[in-house]
């Protein structure tokens, strides 16, 4: 089960582009909708728990938050779990949590059992089904990857346009508890998406070539890391795990009060609802459009400013959706929300994946994750808390924006400034390599001249001798060769 890890990769095994990763991309596109889009569907039922146990609006938006800060903070425990594991029986795990938390949570008397039930316990096997899958899309993808990194993101409005309209079906018949036991026996589908997570096994060839190994050599081999500290010592990672911080405060703070807020304008349950149907809709064809763009030959090297865009596109639309006063207004601010939301979604782990690397990648997103949590546990319930003393839906919808935008400033300049200094670094170093390459040719002609005391030296020895140098991402070769002298000395 390790080859299904991405640190743990066979030897020898290239990413297939295809093939066997489609059925992990559909895989990929369930899980990712039911993780994202679960917690905004839940809020449908927000306005019947506020009845049901005398609460307010930062009380049940507490709920969404717990799912949300479950999924990002379990990050840590997720790499380690499919680190030892492997993807496919955490992933099938997971979907029993996630069913379970949500079968328990139909029995509740108290707000307290829904926290416990649908944020731990459903969040928990959210997560466990989120990471790896991510893990074994970019084990799978890699000239392909921003494509199918869109498609699978995509799963998420999918999943809103109907989880959505859903839940307000099952409340009007069964009620919110019928609405929370239904929605948990559909949870179930995470375990067969978890059986779809095949581990990629390396090619004959190359498992011949480790038998022949001597165990001597194998027991020298240091033992995989289950989680990599080592990429707080990247710089990039550093300044995207700050931004994605920033940008979680306020993030899902519209699709989660957009609803409430239709509400408060006297309209009824059914097209409030639609207006997430809407989100959702525009949401499903943006995520892949952005990711076959991202795939680009231009774009591709440039999808940090893309995303940078996206969120400054995203936080812009939140400031100027806080003035809607009527329907048509919010249904304009959720088409341009959907577009913006959806760029940000198909970019967010394409730019992580670029900035770390495959191997790095599993360890990575867990801390990422987990770095997030923290924000996440305190935009939806600092937006509600608001809301409960201002009663003005605009404040929260403007200070999401706002904290969106700060996120894309720290995210653009911040890589900006990184690369330059990069750039700077890698510069000087090929001096170096340079200098360290013309004196090691000079001593060791020295060295020949007086060992062999005039003595010819054989044509082609020593030819084309590489010292390379890795700095940041780029690789920088510098070649010594004789050839063209000893060409011109024969004529």
């Amino acid at each position: 089960m390790g080859g299904a890890v991405v640190d743990d990769a066979p030897p020898g095994v290239k990413a297939p582009d295809g093939g066997w990763g489609w059925a992990v991309l559909a895989g990929g596109f369930v899980i990712t909708g039911f993780s994202y889009a679960f917690p905004k569907a839940v809020s449908v039922f927000f306005k019947e728990l506020i009845r049901e146990f005398d609460v307010g609006y930062s009380d049940t938006a507490l709920i969404s938050s717990i799912l949300l800060a479950m999924l990002y903070g379990s990050g840590p425990l997720c790499s380690v779990l499919v680190n030892r594991f492997g993807c496919r029986p955490v992933m099938m795990v997971g979907g029993l949590f996630a069913s379970l938390g949500m079968i328990l949570a139909s029995f509740a008397t108290s707000i307290i059992h829904i926290y416990l039930c649908t944020g731990v316990i459903t969040g928990l096997g959210l997560a466990l089904n989120f990471q790896p899958s991510l893990i074994m899309l970019n084990r799978y993808f890699s000239e392909k990857r921003p494509l199918a990194n869109g498609l699978a993101a995509a799963g998420s409005p999918v999943a809103l346009c109907c989880l959505s309209p859903l839940g307000q079906v099952l409340q009007y018949h069964y009620g919110w508890r019928g609405g929370f036991l239904i929605l948990g026996g559909l949870l179930l589908n995470c375990c067969a998406c978890g059986a779809l997570m095949r581990p990629l096994l390396p090619p004959k060839k190359a498992e011949n070539l480790e038998e022949s190994i001597p165990t001597e050599e194998k027991k020298i081999q240091p033992k995989k890391k289950l989680l990599d500290f080592s990429v707080f010592k990247d710089r990039g990672f550093i300044i995207y795990t700050l931004a994605a911080s920033i940008m979680v405060l306020g993030l899902f703070v519209p699709p989660v009060f957009v609803v409430s807020y239709a509400k408060s304008l006297g309209y009824e349950d059914t097209k409030s609802a639609l207006l997430l149907t809407i989100l959702g809709f525009v949401d499903m064809f943006a995520r892949p459009i952005c990711g076959l763009i991202a795939g680009t030959k231009w774009v591709r090297p440039r999808t940090v400013y893309v995303l940078s865009f996206a969120m400054i596109f995203n936080g812009c639309t939140d400031l100027i959706g806080s003035q809607a006063k009527d329907y048509g207004g919010l249904v304009i601010f959720c088409i341009f929300f959907g577009i913006s939301y959806g760029m940000v979604g198909a970019l967010q782990f394409e730019v992580l994946m670029a900035v770390v690397g495959t191997e790095k990648f599993s360890s990575a997103i867990g801390l990422v994750l987990l770095v997030e949590a923290i924000a996440v546990l305190v935009g939806p319930p600092g937006a509600g808390r608001l809301l409960d003393y201002t009663n003005v839906y605009m404040y929260i919808f403007l200070l999401a924006g706002c904290e969106v935008t700060l996120s894309a400033i720290v995210l653009a300049l911040g890589n900006f400034f990184c690369i330059k200094i990069k750039h700077g670094e890698t510069e000087a170093k090929l001096e170096m390599a340079v200098n360290a390459a013309e004196k090691e040719g000079l001593n060791r002609g020295v060295e020949e001249e007086e060992d062999h005391d005039g003595e010819e030296e054989p044509k082609g020895k020593d030819n084309g001798k590489v010292c390379a140098l890795k700095a940041g991402e780029e690789e920088i070769t510098v070649m010594e060769t004789g050839e063209k002298e000893e060409e011109n000395t024969s004529i």
